[in-house]
């Protein structure tokens, strides 16, 4: 099991973050809309390394497998050729696998030392962690085993491997659409939450007003006027208590819509972080920015 680290930039983002709340907490706290909105700048620049770093492990990871195929088919040519599986590896390491090349290399050096072809490739694949390659390096390890043409093998776990490649590719290509459609739906929740706070609960605040506990407990035309009473005690409820909630069901809806939206369109949950810190961000600073600049509640 692999251990999380933080790197440096991850780190001074969390630093930095760490001290916009502190600051804004201090100074910002009577003011509430742009506290918000100071921390939504404090969430993006403390979230933005962590946001690049899950970029950047899809991609490779994208590539890992792509390159994959490719040593792949450079091996099998080498073995149909009559050269041993252990020398065609030797023989392919010079070749450019992008991201692959650390890897090959070892792969190359632990053979080249008499380390079993068998052992060899178990640590290639374990080293990679992609499962794509990890299944096939299982399946040419498990039919050598029961022996047979090991060029056979290998011909056939490429295919299997490209097979898989372009299947990835057409489900990336056919998600697409709801993924943007995700986004869409999502910036419309946020224009359905502004025009509940800008326009319809100040209106149901404002007819609140001229109603009291007892009007309440007498009257049972004031059923609106009494809900508003009865959510807080007694209280009148003025439309920056109304719409407090509200940020934090923005928050809520973002962040799983986000796993949602990656767990669709790349097949894993953790590939979603990076859609969630999207719509949290977008959540966050079109929110509270809206608040701040239009002189909204809240």
């Amino acid at each position: 099991m692999a251990k999380f680290r933080l790197t440096k930039s991850q780190l001074i983002g969390a630093t930095i973050a760490l001290i916009i709340l502190i600051l804004a907490l201090i100074f910002l706290r009577e003011q509430r809309n742009l506290f918000y909105f100071v921390l939504g700048i404090g969430f993006v620049i403390g979230g933005f390394p962590f946001f690049i770093s899950i970029i950047l492990e899809s991609n490779a990871t994208r590539e890992k497998d792509e390159m994959f195929l490719e040593f792949s088919r450079n091996l099998v040519e080498n073995v149909k050729a009559g050269t041993p599986i252990s020398r065609s590896i030797l023989n392919i390491r010079t070749k450019d696998y992008g991201a692959l090349n650390p890897y090959v290399n070892k792969l190359a050096n632990q053979i080249s030392i008499g380390i079993p072809i068998q052992s060899a490739m178990e640590t290639f694949a374990r080293d990679i962690g992609s499962p794509t390659v990890s299944r096939a390096i299982g399946i040419i390890g498990e039919s050598e085993k029961a022996g047979g043409k090991i060029e056979d093998i290998l011909e056939a776990v490429a295919t299997s491997v490209s097979q898989i490649e372009k299947l990835r590719k057409e489900r990336k290509a056919a998600m697409y659409s709801l993924v943007v459609q995700g986004y869409i739906i999502f910036l419309i929740f946020i224009v359905i939450m502004l025009v509940m706070q800008f326009q319809i609960l100040p209106i149901a605040g404002g007819l609140s007003q001229g109603i009291s506990p007892d009007d309440v407990k007498g009257d049972s035309s004031s059923s609106i006027g009494g809900g508003m009473l009865g959510m807080f005690g007694g209280q009148k409820a003025t439309p920056e208590e109304l719409t407090q909630p509200f940020i934090w069901l923005l928050l809520v809806q973002g962040f799983f819509a986000g796993l949602v939206i990656g767990k669709i369109s790349e097949g894993k949950v953790k590939y979603g972080f990076k859609h969630s810190f999207i719509l949290l961000v977008l959540a966050l600073l079109i929110d509270t920015g809206t608040k701040l600049f239009l002189g909204g509640t809240g």
